[in-house]
Protein backbone atom coordinates (compact mmCIF):
# COMPACT_ATOMS: atom_id res chain seq x y z
CA UNK A 1 0.00 0.00 0.00
CA UNK A 2 1.29 3.45 -0.95
CA UNK A 3 1.67 5.82 1.97
CA UNK A 4 0.37 9.40 2.09
CA UNK A 5 3.38 11.67 2.28
CA UNK A 6 1.57 15.00 2.38
CA UNK A 7 -2.02 15.82 3.28
CA UNK A 8 -3.40 19.32 2.84
CA UNK A 9 -6.80 19.58 4.50
CA UNK A 10 -9.21 22.49 4.00
CA UNK A 11 -6.38 25.03 3.86
CA UNK A 12 -7.29 28.70 4.01
CA UNK A 13 -5.06 31.76 3.89
CA UNK A 14 -6.38 35.27 4.36
CA UNK A 15 -4.20 38.36 4.23
CA UNK A 16 -5.58 41.20 6.33
CA UNK A 17 -4.88 44.67 5.02
CA UNK A 18 -6.15 48.14 5.89
CA UNK A 19 -8.58 48.08 2.96
CA UNK A 20 -10.14 44.64 3.32
CA UNK A 21 -9.17 41.03 3.95
CA UNK A 22 -7.99 39.15 0.87
CA UNK A 23 -8.77 35.43 0.77
CA UNK A 24 -5.99 33.81 -1.25
CA UNK A 25 -6.66 30.14 -0.48
CA UNK A 26 -10.10 28.77 0.32
CA UNK A 27 -10.72 25.16 1.26
CA UNK A 28 -7.73 23.67 -0.57
CA UNK A 29 -7.41 19.92 0.03
CA UNK A 30 -5.24 17.28 -1.64
CA UNK A 31 -2.94 14.36 -0.88
CA UNK A 32 0.49 13.54 -2.24
CA UNK A 33 1.49 9.89 -2.14
CA UNK A 34 5.03 8.70 -1.55
CA UNK A 35 6.93 8.79 -4.84
CA UNK A 36 4.28 10.90 -6.55
CA UNK A 37 4.97 14.02 -8.59
CA UNK A 38 2.32 16.72 -8.35
CA UNK A 39 2.12 19.89 -10.39
CA UNK A 40 -0.06 22.81 -9.32
CA UNK A 41 -1.06 25.10 -12.15
CA UNK A 42 -3.00 28.32 -12.34
CA UNK A 43 -2.77 31.92 -13.48
CA UNK A 44 -0.51 34.47 -11.82
CA UNK A 45 -1.96 35.59 -8.52
CA UNK A 46 -4.03 32.44 -7.98
CA UNK A 47 -2.21 31.42 -4.78
CA UNK A 48 0.30 28.80 -5.96
CA UNK A 49 3.28 30.37 -4.18
CA UNK A 50 1.16 31.10 -1.11
CA UNK A 51 0.21 27.42 -0.96
CA UNK A 52 3.84 26.31 -1.22
CA UNK A 53 4.87 28.87 1.40
CA UNK A 54 2.21 27.53 3.79
CA UNK A 55 3.47 23.96 3.29
CA UNK A 56 7.04 25.17 3.85
CA UNK A 57 5.92 27.10 6.98
CA UNK A 58 7.35 30.31 5.51
CA UNK A 59 3.95 31.87 6.11
CA UNK A 60 1.31 30.82 8.60
CA UNK A 61 -1.94 29.39 7.33
CA UNK A 62 -5.21 30.95 8.52
CA UNK A 63 -6.96 27.63 9.02
CA UNK A 64 -6.80 24.00 7.97
CA UNK A 65 -4.15 21.34 8.44
CA UNK A 66 -0.97 20.27 6.72
CA UNK A 67 0.30 16.80 7.57
CA UNK A 68 3.69 15.47 6.53
CA UNK A 69 3.97 11.74 7.14
CA UNK A 70 0.89 12.03 9.33
CA UNK A 71 2.31 14.78 11.56
CA UNK A 72 0.44 18.10 11.77
CA UNK A 73 3.13 20.70 11.07
CA UNK A 74 0.98 23.47 12.55
CA UNK A 75 1.51 21.83 15.96
CA UNK A 76 5.32 21.86 15.72
CA UNK A 77 7.29 23.91 18.23
CA UNK A 78 10.11 26.15 17.00
CA UNK A 79 12.76 23.40 17.33
CA UNK A 80 10.64 20.94 15.33
CA UNK A 81 9.87 23.61 12.73
CA UNK A 82 13.58 24.29 12.25
CA UNK A 83 14.22 20.56 11.77
CA UNK A 84 11.25 20.30 9.40
CA UNK A 85 12.41 23.24 7.27
CA UNK A 86 16.02 22.11 7.34
CA UNK A 87 15.86 18.41 6.62
CA UNK A 88 12.35 17.22 5.85
CA UNK A 89 11.53 19.61 3.00
CA UNK A 90 13.60 21.06 0.21
CA UNK A 91 12.47 24.32 -1.34
CA UNK A 92 13.39 25.49 -4.81
CA UNK A 93 12.48 29.18 -4.87
CA UNK A 94 11.09 30.90 -7.97
CA UNK A 95 14.04 33.31 -8.07
CA UNK A 96 16.62 30.79 -6.77
CA UNK A 97 17.56 32.77 -3.61
CA UNK A 98 21.27 32.10 -4.10
CA UNK A 99 23.62 34.21 -2.01
CA UNK A 100 25.68 36.33 -4.42
CA UNK A 101 28.74 36.40 -2.14
CA UNK A 102 28.93 32.57 -2.02
CA UNK A 103 30.16 30.26 -4.77
CA UNK A 104 27.96 27.56 -6.23
CA UNK A 105 29.60 25.05 -3.90
CA UNK A 106 29.06 27.23 -0.85
CA UNK A 107 25.41 27.86 -1.78
CA UNK A 108 24.83 24.12 -2.17
CA UNK A 109 26.48 23.08 1.11
CA UNK A 110 25.03 25.91 3.22
CA UNK A 111 22.10 23.81 4.55
CA UNK A 112 24.50 20.95 5.33
CA UNK A 113 26.75 23.32 7.28
CA UNK A 114 23.83 24.82 9.19
CA UNK A 115 22.71 21.34 10.24
CA UNK A 116 26.16 20.24 11.40
CA UNK A 117 26.88 17.66 8.70
CA UNK A 118 30.47 16.43 8.84
CA UNK A 119 32.82 17.83 6.20
CA UNK A 120 33.47 14.35 4.75
CA UNK A 121 29.73 13.72 4.28
CA UNK A 122 29.25 17.28 3.01
CA UNK A 123 31.91 16.75 0.33
CA UNK A 124 30.37 13.41 -0.64
CA UNK A 125 26.84 14.84 -0.93
CA UNK A 126 28.11 17.90 -2.82
CA UNK A 127 29.85 15.85 -5.48
CA UNK A 128 26.98 13.38 -5.78
CA UNK A 129 24.37 16.07 -6.45
CA UNK A 130 26.71 18.25 -8.57
CA UNK A 131 27.56 15.33 -10.85
CA UNK A 132 23.92 14.26 -11.07
CA UNK A 133 22.84 17.79 -12.10
CA UNK A 134 25.95 18.32 -14.27
CA UNK A 135 27.11 21.47 -12.47
CA UNK A 136 30.62 20.54 -11.34
CA UNK A 137 32.00 23.24 -13.67
CA UNK A 138 30.21 26.03 -11.78
CA UNK A 139 31.01 25.02 -8.21
CA UNK A 140 33.73 27.69 -7.94
CA UNK A 141 31.71 30.41 -9.70
CA UNK A 142 29.59 33.07 -8.05
CA UNK A 143 25.92 33.40 -9.12
CA UNK A 144 26.71 36.51 -11.19
CA UNK A 145 29.05 34.33 -13.27
CA UNK A 146 26.40 31.64 -13.94
CA UNK A 147 23.70 31.36 -16.57
CA UNK A 148 20.07 31.22 -15.46
CA UNK A 149 20.00 27.46 -16.04
CA UNK A 150 23.15 26.96 -13.98
CA UNK A 151 21.70 29.02 -11.13
CA UNK A 152 18.53 26.93 -11.30
CA UNK A 153 20.55 23.70 -11.02
CA UNK A 154 22.62 25.04 -8.12
CA UNK A 155 19.42 26.00 -6.32
CA UNK A 156 17.97 22.55 -7.08
CA UNK A 157 21.11 20.91 -5.71
CA UNK A 158 20.79 22.95 -2.51
CA UNK A 159 17.18 21.82 -2.10
CA UNK A 160 18.09 18.15 -2.60
CA UNK A 161 21.29 17.70 -0.64
CA UNK A 162 19.71 16.81 2.73
CA UNK A 163 17.56 14.09 1.12
CA UNK A 164 14.30 15.74 2.15
CA UNK A 165 11.00 13.86 2.34
CA UNK A 166 9.48 16.33 -0.11
CA UNK A 167 10.73 19.01 -2.49
CA UNK A 168 8.61 22.08 -3.14
CA UNK A 169 9.49 23.81 -6.40
CA UNK A 170 8.02 27.23 -7.20
CA UNK A 171 7.99 27.76 -10.99
CA UNK A 172 10.52 24.96 -11.59
CA UNK A 173 10.47 25.24 -15.38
Amino acid sequence: MVKKLLEVINLEKVYNSEDAPTKVLSGVSFDVLEGEFLGIMGPSGSGKTTLLNCIATIIQLTSGQILLNGEDISQFNSKNLAEYRGSRIGYLFQDFELLDNLTGQENIILPLSIHGTSSALTDEKLMEVAEHLEITSVLDKFPTQMSGGQKHRVAAARSMNLNPHIILADEPT
